[in-house]
């Protein structure tokens, strides 16, 4: 199906959405679920697939760059992220690794460099896609300036930034972005949002997707694509009827085989040990979605604002836990819709998923027109008791 093209600010909705058939992006997924393989594939089956190139070098990035575009030819995105500013106390990070120091005995691996910085390669990654375009970079954890976003317009790419707020979507504007992704707190993963600001840990500060979406499309006129727990074809004709001119989905293609997820992690998505999920500093430092297990439930509590520092301390941790197949401390990103996972391989599940929403879009359709009959049926019935 084809998507109709709708004037919004300075580009149509089709400047995005035209680089592919299908209403569906697939999420940059960082720490490996979307690599070449299941971005290639999301393309090939006419949607948006995503490489995250966060926490890979610029070298590795511009591999699989090259590894995708031998998959494909078809549109595809790069997601960056932004330069995150140093911890602001760095003394609470120490703290947290000797709370740790059970968890490195237990797995016999050493806790991680914290003092790696937090740009992440911006530069050099941002570098590259000047270099070599590609037809779009989408940006997470901030904003990026109206030099870099100019930079890229010049080299032909579409520019996406992630917000949460519509504050959020107001600085993707003025930065001049093409479009924004709005992020609901149903995400799995890390919530985007510009500012990490501890103060609002627990206070129900973070906005519902249909919520959110309503608010950046009142803010802004960009295109929107609307992010957070979609899993099934119904859900994305919501969001489409909402406004939203894309649906961004990411747990629902982390069990496809494509998916560069942990076994466990796939398994652990329809698992009913794993009774639900929680936003949690535990793994990382920032505010990230996943499902609930022992790691968040002793350390999460305790957790410090410190991105990306917590991240390094604990992926030896991590990855030693996902190697002795203990899933219980792991980092098993997952959004609120988890359980309605589907283990299809990508180009299936596009498909089923456009089906869901064709069928979704007829309902509606006739919906509307027995409302309407049934509106004029009653107006005949009252005209005729009025004679």
């Amino acid at each position: 199906m084809a998507f109709e093209p709708r004037v919004v600010g300075r580009v149509t909705a089709s400047a995005l959405t035209g680089l592919c058939r299908h209403p569906v992006v697939q999420a940059p997924m960082a720490g490996g679920a979307s690599g070449p393989a299941l971005a290639a594939a999301v393309s090939e089956a006419g949607g948006l697939g995503f490489l995250a190139a966060g926490y890979k070098t610029p070298a590795a990035m511009y591999e699989e760059i090259k590894q995708l575009r031998a998959r494909t030819t078809a549109p595809f995105g790069v997601n960056l992220f932004m330069p995150q500013p140093p911890a602001a106390d760095p003394a609470a990070v120490e703290v947290y690794a000797e709370q740790l120091a059970g968890e490195s005995a237990w797995y016999e691996t050493p806790l991680g460099d914290r003092d790696r910085g937090g740009d992440d390669a911006y530069d050099a990654k941002l570098a590259i896609l000047l270099d070599d375009p590609v037809p779009v970079v989408s940006f997470t954890f901030g904003c990026p300036s109206r030099e870099a976003v100019a930079a890229l317009a010049a080299a032909g790419t579409l520019t996406v930034v992630t917000v949460t707020s519509a504050a959020e979507a107001l600085a993707a504007r003025d930065a001049g972005a093409d479009a924004v992704c709005a992020q609901g707190i149903e995400a799995g993963g890390h919530q985007g949002t510009h500012r990490d600001d501890p103060h609002a840990d627990g206070t129900g500060a973070g906005l519902g997707l249909l919520s959110l979406l309503a608010q950046v499309r009142d803010a802004v006129d960009l295109p929107v694509i609307a992010t957070g727990g979609l899993m099934r074809g119904e859900q994305i004709a919501a969001v489409l009827a909402a406004g939203a001119s894309a649906a961004q989905l990411g747990t629902a293609f982390l069990a496809c085989p494509e998916s560069g997820a942990h076994a466990l992690h796939k398994q652990a998505l329809t698992d009913p040990m794993f009774v639900g999920t929680e936003l949690t500093r535990a793994f990382s430092g920032r505010p990230a979605r996943g499902l609930a297990n022992r790691f968040i439930h002793e350390h999460g509590p305790y957790a410090p604002a410190a991105y990306p520092q917590v991240h390094y301390l604990t992926a030896g941790l991590r990855k030693a836990a996902a190697e002795a197949g203990d899933p219980q401390a792991m980092a098993l990103w997952a959004g609120q819709g988890h359980r309605l996972v589907r283990p299809l391989p990508a180009a299936a599940l596009i498909e089923t998923l456009i089906t869901e929403l064709d069928a979704a879009r007829d309902t509606s359709t006739r919906g509307e027109r027995g409302t309407v009959r049934g509106s004029e049926t009653r107006g005949s019935e009252m005209r005729g008791s009025e004679s």
